[in-house]
């Protein structure tokens, strides 16, 4: 394959880089051209607009941050949508909403490509370490293992979700859980400071415990340093709690735990704090 990646920012720039290492013939491209340095120093190629990418790529990545950046670079609603897509295998690996997924898929259908919806578990430092969880669903068997495949360096696992959107429908649900845990570990991190309780001990005994996980340990560490350096921001966490309520209402679910975290987040990046990582949630619950 000739594969395209674009949107090289805190995900995106990780994971070319592990394409690229892993040998992969991979041309990038970004609105801040500046983001592509590095790649290009380790051997990517460099295109100079998306046609440009389209052109000399026949599957293309997008980790892209939205709907509407991803639609502007796949040309969608304009003239130049079919010739971008046209005989080519696109790999989204954003999160979206499941209802976007399925009307993009119908589209890139229509317009002779192949869509594979391939969102990740995971955050940066996964990423880095090529440590991301592939959620995989299509309609094309064939194109799903080729595309598995090739984001093999990129994760421990690829799951295999059905048809679309089951992949997004199964990362939905898997970031319900994420994020009531990660709040749930900010409060009593919090909480064990406030009470003079030793931060590393406690860190050592749920390392040692049942309780114990890699996002645990990143995000542990990261609350006890009171680092907020984004692997996973704040804004993004308040979207995808937007996708998880949105799910949980229109299947009537009854969801008290997500309907506070969702809240608390909001109110983090309404102090200021959306760009932080998701552990600033500290803020709020510590006043700090």
């Amino acid at each position: 394959m000739n594969v395209g990646f674009a949107g090289i920012g805190i995900m995106g720039a990780p994971m070319a880089g592990r394409l690229v290492d892993a040998g992969v013939p991979l041309t990038v491209w970004s609105r801040s051209p500046e983001a592509c340095d590095e790649l290009v120093a380790r051997g990517a190629d460099r295109a100079s607009d998306p046609d440009a990418l389209f052109a000399r790529c026949d599957t293309v990545i997008l980790m892209l941050r939205d709907d509407v950046a991803t639609d502007e670079v796949l040309g969608r609603g304009t003239e130049a949508f079919a010739r971008r897509i046209a005989g080519h295998r696109i790999v989204v690996m954003g999160t979206h909403t499941p209802a976007y997924s399925l009307a993009l898929e119908s589209d890139i259908r229509a317009a002779g490509g192949h869509y594979v919806e391939a969102p990740v578990s995971g955050s940066r430092v996964p990423a880095e370490q090529g440590k991301l969880v592939l959620l995989l669903a299509g309609a094309d068997e064939a194109v799903l293992g080729e595309v598995g495949e090739l984001l093999a360096p990129l994760g421990v696992a690829a799951v295999p979700c059905g048809a679309v959107p089951g992949a997004l429908r199964t990362k939905i649900a898997v970031n319900h859980y994420m994020m009531a845990m990660v709040a749930a570990l900010a409060e009593a991190v919090t909480t064990a400071r406030a009470t003079g309780v030793d931060l590393d001990a406690m860190l050592r005994v749920l390392e040692a415990s049942p309780m114990d996980s890699p996002i645990g340990r990143v995000k542990g560490a990261k609350l006890v340093a009171r680092d907020e350096v984004p692997q996973a921001a704040i804004s993004d966490v308040v979207k995808n709690c937007g996708f998880v309520l949105e799910a949980a209402r229109a299947a009537g679910a009854t969801t008290p735990i997500i309907d506070l975290v969702a809240e608390l987040y909001g109110r983090t990046a309404d102090a200021g704090f959306a760009d932080a990582d998701m552990v600033a949630v500290a803020r709020v619950l510590g006043g700090r």
